[in-house]
């Protein structure tokens, strides 16, 4: 059974749900195993836990919050 795993920030249900469907499809339609056979794992992650070029996704937020017009 092929697990797939999203780590991220916070999702809403919604997106959720449309991330699993579209995850499962795109495995299934390249592997050629049943969608139903995949499982998603989603892990989400605050803000402060997630970066990228030495800045906090929080960081970053912040900084694009304060350059907006």
């Amino acid at each position: 059974m092929p697990v797939i795993t999203w780590e991220g920030g916070a999702l809403t249900t919604q997106q959720k749900k449309e991330l699993i469907l579209k995850l499962s499809q795109t495995a299934a339609e390249i592997t050629n195993v049943p969608m139903q056979f995949h499982s998603v794992l989603i892990r989400e992650q605050p803000d402060e836990n997630l970066g990228s070029a030495g800045e906090s996704v929080l960081e970053l937020k912040a900084r694009l919050a304060k350059a907006k017009p």
